[in-house]
């Protein structure tokens, strides 16, 4: 502004006096705002440093009120043995609630992931995450630790281990990123597990070399191949396109992320982490809070999301759960356009489009597609068999009786049955007498304000658009009233009526035989 007057002598000294006040002003303004703020805000979630001194009271507490849920602190002795110091190092929680659900569910699948800390003291919250009956997630365990390293995922796992009753030579199902601490830390513990790959992880990796939506389409199509066959033909024509690109993807064990090498225990053919980036979403809001708001933000959640559920539980009918009864009535309507001939045991051969038939053996629940195998559900060659079975007089019942208990009804209103209790608050917490107290962790605050906003991978920044949101291009759009894509529900003209002709199927009626032209593999 001075220089203004300089240049142009005609502005008055006045109005740059008045002017500077009124900015001076605001600026004293917003500091008290910030300041009143800040004791507010330090008022209802309590202070940063003073919580860690009442960790052993809350770990306490939270046990009383829970029966059965393991919480461990790990803290570090300073170099003065004599200081009645304690600097705090981990702290891992698993409700009983949540131990005695997942165990229940019967699903030996989980979801590992880390987030970070955004309050003024460093750590990452350690997550295991699990897929309920309705295909929804199912947090098991969390914990607060330095950062995430091969070391602090060691710890994790050990109790997450013990918890859940994971031995050493368990054929249990972990999927994760490649971080480069949790991949030596499963290998170490549960050798004989099975550890799949994000497919996300691996495409933004890939992407650094190999850049186009025609590299992610054939990557998915290896990862989706359900045969070993079929994943030989996808490879062979990444190979035909790209030979480097093939040579960095064959380095990646295929038993890690396509389905083609995965087994039946997990009851699942997830290729993707998203059940832990769901969570993390969840809880984002509680990661900048002093320690024990945080857990108490967490296990808060938890407790209402077990409400949640519980609600949509009695609002719910049949057999199965709603998203497997969606799934299932996919697979059914897909069924009606195979043929099927009877070998006059169990074996059943189903045709779709040519040398694509499929060998079903109804008394193993096998398919050679293995889409049963792996999913647990029966897949649309399996149903077409069921049907013929029927139709020849064979006992067949509900053919939800087929699908995996894994995906009814009663297993998930067992699974929810267990319930998250509330805790007093801290003036009732009983004392710990311990000659030692827990302070924070060492840290050398950064300068500039601190980053709230986690770091956006490098597909998301390319699809963001100018307004910061994610691009819907190359997207479909699917109409609110009939569901299906390419058009909105404004210019909807019923073409929901073409989606529903084959439903004969799902009246227990013997499968179509497949017109020319039409049908699946």
């Amino acid at each position: 502004m001075l220089e203004q007057i300089d240049e142009n002598p005609d502005i008055p000294v006045k109005a740059v006096q008045e002017q500077f006040q009124r900015q001076f002003a605001i600026g004293i303004s917003r500091m008290k705002a910030y300041r009143a703020k800040k004791l507010a805000k330090k008022h209802v979630e309590g202070d940063y440093v003073e919580q860690y001194a009442l960790l052993r009271e809350y770990a306490n507490e939270l046990i009383q009120q829970n029966p059965g849920t393991t919480v461990k602190i790990e803290v570090e002795a300073g170099p003065d043995p004599g200081n009645n110091t304690r600097q705090f190092r981990r702290i891992y929680v698993c409700l009983a609630a949540l131990k005695q659900g997942f165990k229940a569910l019967g699903r030996d699948f989980l979801g590992l992931d880390g987030a970070f800390m955004k309050g003024p003291f460093p750590g990452q919250i350690l997550t295991a995450v699990g897929v309920d009956s309705n295909n929804g997630i199912y947090p098991v365990a969390y914990a607060i630790v330095e950062s995430e390293n091969k070391d602090s995922w060691m710890w994790f796992l050990e109790l997450l281990g013990a918890d859940l009753d994971i031995g050493s030579n368990s054929n249990f199902t972990f999927i994760s990123d490649r971080q480069k601490g949790i991949l030596p830390a499963i290998t170490r513990l549960f050798p004989c597990a099975e550890h799949r790959y994000c497919l996300r992880h691996i495409h933004e990796n890939m992407k650094v070399s190999f850049k186009g939506d025609l590299y992610k389409e054939m990557l998915w199509k290896c990862a989706a191949a359900t045969t070993i066959p079929e994943f030989t033909l996808a490879m062979d024509e990444l190979k035909a396109f790209n030979k480097k690109a093939h040579l960095w993807l064959s380095k990646i064990p295929p038993l890690h992320w396509t389905r083609a090498h995965f087994s039946g225990r997990a009851v699942s053919d997830i290729l993707l982490n998203n059940m832990c980036e769901v969570y993390n979403g969840k809880i984002v809001e509680g990661r900048d809070k002093p320690i024990i708001s945080s857990l108490e933000y967490i296990r808060e959640y938890l407790m209402r999301r077990i409400v949640t559920v519980l609600n949509v539980i009695e609002n719910s009918e049949g057999l199965l759960t709603p998203k497997a009864t969606e799934m299932f009535d996919k697979i059914k309507q897909d069924a009606t356009h195979y043929h099927v001939q009877w070998n006059g045991g169990d074996h059943y051969q189903v045709s779709g489009k040519p040398n694509s038939a499929r060998v079903v053996n109804l008394a193993a629940r096998t398919c050679s597609c293995r889409g049963w195998e792996v999913t647990g559900m029966p897949c649309r060659h399996a149903v077409a068999a069921l049907w013929e079975k029927a139709a020849t007089g064979g006992r067949v019942g509900a053919l939800e009786s087929w699908v995996h208990p894994v995906y009814t009804m009663d297993r998930w209103k067992l699974v929810y049955s267990f319930k998250v209790n509330p805790i007093n608050g801290r003036t009732l917490w009983a004392k710990i007498q311990l000659p030692t107290t827990i302070v924070p962790p060492k840290h050398h605050t950064q300068v500039g304000r601190p980053k709230k906003l986690r770091k956006r991978s490098a597909i998301e920044l390319e699809e963001l658009t100018q307004s910061g949101r994610l691009s819907k291009k190359q997207t479909k759009a699917a109409c609110t009233k009939c569901k299906n894509t390419g058009h909105n529900s404004r210019i909807c003209k019923g073409q929901a009526e073409a989606g529903t002709s084959a439903t004969a199927g799902k009246s227990g009626k013997r499968a179509k035989v497949m017109k020319p032209g039409k049908g699946g593999n």
